[in-house]
């Protein structure tokens, strides 16, 4: 349930959670919404996890790298310093782009 601003997370008292509270409620909120295995995992384990994975995830969906990086508030050079990984080794798809901007018929 979202609180009446549209936070998701909301402090004991309601308002916003302080930035010492942070660690504290994502704790709880993973025992709630993940499982015991899960939980005990490294999985989501901060909440910063659930921002690298929505990039990543962006990056992986074939999103233009300056579109992304606008999204997440990051530079280019930010977003190629941490997510080179996943930007690279993306040839085959980029080749396939590069073919079809050259095919006549489309």
């Amino acid at each position: 349930m979202l609180a009446s601003d549209g936070r998701l997370f909301t402090a004991v008292r309601g308002g916003r959670v302080r930035s010492t509270e942070y660690t504290e409620v994502w704790q709880a909120a993973r025992d709630k919404a993940l499982s015991e295995e899960d939980a005990a995992s490294p999985l989501a384990d901060v909440p910063y996890s659930l921002r690298h994975a929505g990039v990543s995830l962006w990056i992986k969906a074939g999103v233009d790298p300056v579109e992304v990086a606008r999204r997440a508030g990051h530079s280019i050079a930010v977003l190629w310093k941490f997510y080179a990984k996943i930007l690279r080794g993306q040839q085959h798809r980029a080749n396939q782009l590069i073919d079809a901007a050259l095919d006549p018929s489309e």
